[in-house]
């Protein structure tokens, strides 16, 4: 299957909101979180592998996890392993996938994804691509996803559309970028899902090789640099040598911030899919099917008695008994106790840091 399309995988977090089932030595994205017998990484893999070669899909992901991804995707070549010394978020990451990528096809289009998400509806979701694909391969375009909110989240980004612009040229569901909106509060969540102007942002983008390289140079030129030097260097033996250098010198900024927000050629193509980002213990609980009292409960030894609205995950092997909890998270894992209300979900990410404080890297 020859083609110019390039699909670029980033699975190096370490998913903290999904403390404890998630740790430092196994992350989210290597866990089979929703019950399937495959990792949410395969799940990803699998989903592209519907429209892509092998040979065209690139994971960036930590040197820690190198041989989880080897032994998770067996049929990846092994110089498409993409391995960061140092977390430095989404842009020195897509810089660096990027180079590897123009020394194998500079007309390459590129859609760029998280390792984690779900999606409901995947003969839509590669539909989407395709249409997404095609528009970057026309237009010099930075292209992103929105999805049609269906509630006020808080723990999501946002989109504006502008109105007043014309839509791009393939249909009226791609239309020029107004605004981008990180995780506003309730009430705001709630006005712009009630104005028909905002959607989530999924974080999947989509360019041409020409166009990132572009965008990077303009609005991160210090990253682009970094990156760009190491173009006689890519696939030889003095990669890993030169990318360890790079990421010790490198800015830490996201592409949303650095790339996105500030570039005038920012487009987004809206559609629902069946879309979480499944970033949180509650995201998962929004998915998961709920008994009688609204809860969803994962273990054979959990004994409950007047819970609602609760999430509850305990391994196969311990006896737990809970009473009288309302919108509660309960989740144990390696002998680690996790009881969070609902509501505080996003503070979790704080828990796990002052674990790392208080009681050092056993637990994390």
């Amino acid at each position: 299957m020859k083609t110019n399309n390039f699909c670029v995988i980033m699975a190096g977090g370490v998913g903290s909101r999904f403390w404890p089932i998630s740790r430092s030595v196994k992350p989210k994205q290597f866990l089979d979180i929703l019950g399937t017998g495959k990792s949410l990484l395969r799940l990803t893999f699998e989903r592209f592998i519907r429209i892509l070669p092998p040979e065209n899909i690139l994971i960036v992901t930590s040197s820690d996890y190198d041989d989880i991804v080897r032994e998770q995707i067996p049929e990846i070549p092994v110089k498409n392993i993409l391995l960061e010394p140092l977390r430095r978020n989404t842009a020195p990451c897509i810089s660096y996938a990027s180079h590897k990528i123009k020394k194998i096809d500079p007309s390459a289009r590129i859609i760029v994804a998280p390792s984690d998400h779900l999606i409901l509806k995947e003969d839509k979701f590669l539909e989407v691509v395709r249409q997404g694909l095609d528009f970057v391969g026309e237009e010099h375009a930075l292209l992103t996803l929105g999805i049609t909110p269906g509630r006020p989240e808080t723990g999501y980004g946002y989109i504006q559309v502008d109105r007043e612009t014309e839509p791009a040229l393939i249909n009226r569901s791609i239309s020029k970028v107004k605004t981008f909106t990180e995780k506003p509060d309730h009430k705001l969540a709630k006005v712009f899902v009630e104005s028909g102007d905002f959607y989530w942002n999924a974080g999947i983008f989509f360019w041409s090789l020409e166009s990132i390289l572009d965008a990077l140079q303009r609005h991160l030129p210090e990253v682009e640099a970094v990156f760009s030097e190491g173009d006689r260097i890519y696939n030889t033996s003095r990669e890993e040598r030169f990318i360890a250098k790079a990421y010790a010198g490198c800015k830490n900024i996201s592409i949303d911030y650095g790339v996105m927000e500030m570039a005038s050629n920012v487009f987004v193509l809206t559609s629902d899919f069946g879309w979480s980002d499944l970033g949180t213990w509650g995201s998962l609980y929004e998915q998961k099917k709920k008994d009688s009292k609204q809860n969803t409960i994962t273990g054979k030894n959990v004994m409950s008695y007047d819970l609602e609205n609760c999430f509850v995950h305990i391994p196969d092997d311990k006896l737990v008994v809970l009473q009288g909890l309302k919108n509660y998270i309960v989740v144990e894992s390696d002998n680690i106790l996790l009881v969070c209300r609902m509501k505080d979900e996003q503070k979790i990410k704080n828990f796990v840091l002052d674990v790392h404080l208080q009681k050092g890297q056993e637990f994390i």
